[in-house]
């Protein structure tokens, strides 16, 4: 064989090798997934703004049941809406670490939690940026940063212990009402009118048991309207109305997520919790 043959053919063999790698690279290319360089992120959304969702852009969830920090749901539920659960979190720009943590379920797993609200998939999302699981049964939500008030669904126990219904007579049966960013029960009082507050003192001193509630909406949950929401003013400071009714905390609540001790104080019906049902305040 002449050393010209033997080129063409060392020239042929290697022009075969390039193809070869180049086509090898190019099926990586198509068939293995970009590995997330985060494990949650905010991403924004056709028509709801802007959600947690994991690295691959899957959107996480809230739970409305979980407003006392644990998660509520357990067997079959979890069939429907698996945890979220990463080691080591690695968050994406933006996003501030102090607002996560890890719980540890019933069932002994761990779970990561935003604001003390465990997050969850949804099991039709089939794709990422699918929110198919918003507002299912009145209790699931986008996970999101900037919600001013959340839902919360629990058994109402008052401060005497006892356990009541929406209607403030005892017994069992799940509320649902409105709470803050976390998860902390909001009240109105009976002698309250349409954007007046009847129980603050001018000085304040009685701000303690039941605090005034002010913030500046900014998210919602999508079955709240944002118009039946105002702002008064109460010597000088901020008060947020829902259908007029001034909004306030109670203090033995002690600011814990999930309890709602003020229902029964002075007796049930004086400082109801607040919801979609609650009537308009009057004039």
């Amino acid at each position: 064989m002449t050393i010209l043959k033997i080129t063409r053919l060392l020239f042929a063999m290697g022009l075969l090798l390039a193809i070869s790698i180049s086509c090898s690279d190019d099926d990586n290319d198509d068939n293995t997934p970009p590995v997330p360089t985060v494990d949650i992120m905010l991403k924004e959304t056709s028509n709801l703004g802007k959600v947690l969702t994991d690295g691959s852009g899957k959107t996480l969830y809230f739970f409305t049941k979980d407003v006392a920090g644990a998660s509520a749901c357990t067997d079959g539920c979890l069939t429907v809406w698996p945890i979220f659960s990463v080691a080591n979190l690695r968050l994406d720009t933006g996003l501030n670490a102090a607002d996560f943590s890890t719980i540890t379920r019933a069932d002994g797993q761990t779970q990561v939690a935003y604001k003390g609200w465990p997050l969850y998939y949804y099991k039709d999302d089939a794709a990422a940026g699918d929110v198919k699981g918003e507002n299912v049964n009145g209790v699931w939500f986008v996970a999101k940063t900037d919600y001013t008030m959340m839902l919360g669904n629990t058994q109402l126990v008052g401060n005497d212990g006892k356990s009541y219904k929406s209607d403030y007579t005892e017994g069992t049966a799940d509320t649902q009402f409105l709470v803050d960013s976390l998860g902390r029960t909001l009240y109105a009082f009976a002698n309250d009118k349409k954007n007046v507050n009847n129980y603050t003192k001018e000085d304040f001193s009685n701000d303690d048991f039941w605090p005034i509630y002010y913030a500046d909406i900014k998210t919602l949950p999508s079955t709240i309207d944002k118009s039946l929401f105002s702002v008064i003013e109460v010597f000088g400071k901020k008060q947020l109305t829902y259908k007029g009714w001034p909004l306030y905390y109670f203090g033995p609540d002690n600011k814990t997520r999930g309890m709602t001790k003020g229902v029964s104080v002075p007796k049930p019906g004086v400082w109801p919790i607040v919801n979609k049902e609650s009537p308009n305040a009057p004039d």
